[in-house]
């Protein structure tokens, strides 16, 4: 039995292959060209965040609070460098620390247009970089290296020069980026302050 070609069929495979060719040519360039005409993507960005500018003054309702001193005292307080002349050398011993004393000085000044009473704010806590907190040396032990006039929490007039308050720290020796603590009660009142009702800022040092 001889087999018989079959022409068209043949000629019908052929052409069925050159389309299914030509069709994946023209898939291909279309998918270039698509990938061409994309836009390219844009790099991420990574926002580092902006380092905290040093603050050396805050004001709060109309107390402004500005920076005038810090000194780096050393780890001894000499009697024989005392400041307040109430108290008699004799019986004066130094005061030492095994870290360091920091002398700090804010002015507070009004800016409004009436008195703020005595009372009404103060200095609070230095604050370092790990959020350690150093009270204040207070009382008869830090007294004699403190000025005799010293006016934290007076009477505030207003458009005064900035009046000082100057208090004295024992702070650590690892203790680093130095911040004071000013207070006032809340809408500059004394009663506020004295009742644990107060606004509070923190202030930069330089310590020298």
């Amino acid at each position: 039995m001889k087999f018989k070609f079959n022409k068209s069929s043949g000629q019908a495979s052929r052409l069925l292959l050159v389309l299914a060719v030509i069709v994946l040519v023209a898939v291909i360039i279309t998918f270039l060209v698509m990938r061409m005409a994309q836009q390219p993507s844009r790099p991420v960005q990574t926002s580092e965040p902006t380092p905290e500018q040093p603050t050396y003054e805050r004001k709060l309702g109309d107390i402004r609070f500005v920076f005038q001193s810090s000194i780096d005292k050393g780890n001894v307080l000499s009697a024989s460098k005392v400041v307040n002349t109430q108290y008699a050398y004799a019986t004066l011993k130094d005061l030492t620390t095994t870290e360091k004393f920091i002398q700090v000085t804010v002015g507070a000044q009004n800016k409004g247009t009436v008195n703020i009473e005595s009372g009404a704010w103060d200095l609070g806590d230095i604050i370092d970089s790990e959020g350690r907190k150093f009270i204040a040396l207070d009382g008869y032990t830090i007294s004699p290296w403190l000025p005799a006039v010293n006016l934290c929490k007076a009477l505030l007039k207003p458009a005064f020069n900035p009046t000082p308050c100057t208090k004295i720290y024992e702070v650590s020796g690892e203790s680093t980026n130095l911040k004071v603590e000013v207070r006032t009660g809340t809408n500059n009142s004394p009663d506020n302050f004295s009742s644990g009702k107060f606004d509070s800022a923190l202030i930069n040092l330089i310590v020298k």
